[in-house]
């Protein structure tokens, strides 16, 4: 064989079908492995729940104690717990733990491939397949590369507002485990699911969502995955159980530009060929006749057209062939109406009225880390003039078409904050966005250092587009920031956007705590 060939493709892993834990009592006595305690709750809520039902528990994870100080905490100050069945291995793993071990709860950044760990496994499930065997909640799953965030805080905000009984978790850092034993045949639960956590579901056949979206779909997480196929072989998942009683709602618009070299023009079609739901469709501009689904009229406004039999059993009293189900909103952003437009459409499945879901929606304010305001700040010149700072956090912004948007999303020049670490995507929608003859350019760009952030550079400086840094840290840019805004007086207000478009490894725990540590430093430095 020919030294120059590559190797294949890893296998996807399918997992036996259902749980392997049948019912709650079996896990009593059960000696479990979790594989990764990790900050964002995922790890927690399994060594909780497993604790309360019984089990042997040992923890595991490449992380110190010291790194893991406040989940450790967290866990230790619960006295309702039996911590006398709990071990820690910190800063390793052993064979030995996984071979021994019943069952393995793994963490979903986890891969399989190659990971002896988990082939040393007797049976592997997360915090995800426990909740989807034990729960009989109806499921409203949300997966895609942009706006997963977003479209979920705004569907369940929406439904616990249209007084549903309701819960929210998966990816956006709550663990469905929290709240299982609250959910019942009538309490819609809302799971925002990323392609890692879809592929530990692969063979299972516990997901079913009555309701699955599909929100945008561009190149992400290519250093993790070997191919844009592979990513959405994953994503694939989320409908792969579904029945013509369900809905698949997915995207209409063509994105060519961001194909991952498939020559997929529209995913969107791709999974409308595959699910056995009933398809609906979202776009940013009128569907064609016979098309069902959401789009946005010129003005911006959300139009819903649905069949006939779908309205009569699942919106009864919702008569007309058209409704208008979004108006004005809070947010800003023309890619975040489309992600509340999808969730506008969820709760008209649901049987919420239009005009209720337009009042409801139009106060929905967004979400932590998403396009989030949170600070202004008046800076007084020695003229006597002064202008007003309005800071906006969008560090959960890890791909570069999300932080190209942000530039726009405010309909004037923003001073834009951006850079990190490359995962492997074309970084160039960020200069070409912001060079387009029809988009608003930055009045200031700051870079922090990173991968990510050579990349943009490099595309920059062929543009001839201007800005400062690199910078080795927040501290660092923030202070030159503060410093140029005293320099040189401002004519108008301006609104300072951090959308990194990037990673945050190195410089942050992750997206969540990049932006907490923003927040926390432009209130202390811009007062």
């Amino acid at each position: 064989m020919s030294d120059n060939l590559e190797p294949l493709p890893p296998v996807p892993k399918v997992h036996p079908e259902g749980c392997y834990f049948k019912t709650l009592k079996d896990i009593e006595g059960k000696h479990v492995v979790v594989m990764g305690l990790g900050l964002n709750g995922g790890g927690e809520a399994s060594v909780r729940f497993l604790l309360k039902h019984g089990a042997y528990v040992l923890v595991t994870d490449l992380k110190t104690a010291e790194q893991l100080a406040p989940t450790i905490r967290s866990i230790s100050s619960d006295n309702s717990l039996d911590k006398s069945r709990l071990t820690y291995r910190l800063g390793q793993h052993k064979i030995e733990d996984f071979e021994k071990a019943d069952c393995v709860i793994k963490n979903p950044g986890v891969k399989y491939d190659g990971n002896k760990y988990l082939a040393a496994a007797k049976a592997i499930e997360t915090d995800i397949s426990l909740f989807l065997h034990f729960s009989k909640a109806p499921v409203i799953a949300v997966t895609g590369s942009k706006g997963k965030s977003s479209t979920v805080s705004a569907i369940y905000y929406g439904l616990k507002e249209a007084g549903f009984d309701a819960y929210l978790g998966g990816n956006i850092t709550v663990s469905p485990l929290t709240f299982l034993e609250k959910t019942s045949g009538t309490t819609p639960v809302v799971l925002e699911l990323s392609s890692w956590q879809l592929a530990d579901l692969r063979g299972r056949k516990v997901l079913k969502p009555h309701i699955a979206v599909i929100t945008k779909i561009i190149p992400d997480h290519q250093n993790f995955y070997h191919s844009m196929l592979a990513y959405i072989a994953d994503k694939k998942l989320i409908y792969a159980d579904q029945t013509k009683d369900d809905f698949t709602i997915l995207d209409f618009d063509d994105d060519p530009a961001a194909d991952g070299g498939t020559l997929i023009e529209n995913w969107g079609n791709v999974f409308a060929k595959e699910t056995k739901a009933q398809v609906l469709r979202y776009s940013k501009s009128r569907l064609p006749k016979g098309v069902f689904g959401v789009w946005q009229d010129s003005e911006g406004t959300g139009i819903a057209r649905l069949p006939e039999e779908y309205l009569s059993r699942y919106a009864k009293n919702h008569a007309k062939d058209y409704d208008t189900i979004l108006k004005e909103l809070v947010v800003p952003g023309k890619h975040m109406r489309l992600n509340v437009l999808n969730a506008a459409l969820v709760l008209k499945l649901m049987g919420v009225a239009p005009e209720q879901i337009i009042e409801i929606l139009g106060k929905w304010t967004g979400i932590e880390h998403r396009l989030e305001y949170f600070h202004s700040w008046t800076v007084k010149y020695p003229s006597g003039a002064s202008a007003t700072i309005k800071f906006y956090n969008d560090s959960a912004s890890t791909v570069p078409e999300s932080a190209a948007e942000s530039t726009q999303a405010f309909g004037t020049p923003v001073i834009f904050l951006t850079g990190g670490t490359d995962k492997g995507l074309d970084l160039s929608p960020v200069a070409q966005t912001i060079t387009r003859p029809s988009s608003y350019k930055p009045s200031a760009i700051y870079m922090l250092e990173g991968t990510a952030s050579d990349k943009i550079i490099r595309d920059f400086n062929e543009k001839r587009i201007d800005y400062n840094g690199p910078y080795k840290s927040l501290d660092d840019m923030l202070s030159q920031l503060k410093a140029d805004l005293l320099k040189k007086p401002l004519t108008n207000d301006k609104i300072v956007v951090f959308s990194p478009g990037a990673t945050s490894f190195g410089m942050f725990t992750n997206e969540f705590d990049r932006g907490n540590q923003f927040k926390s430093k432009v209130k202390a430095l811009f007062v």
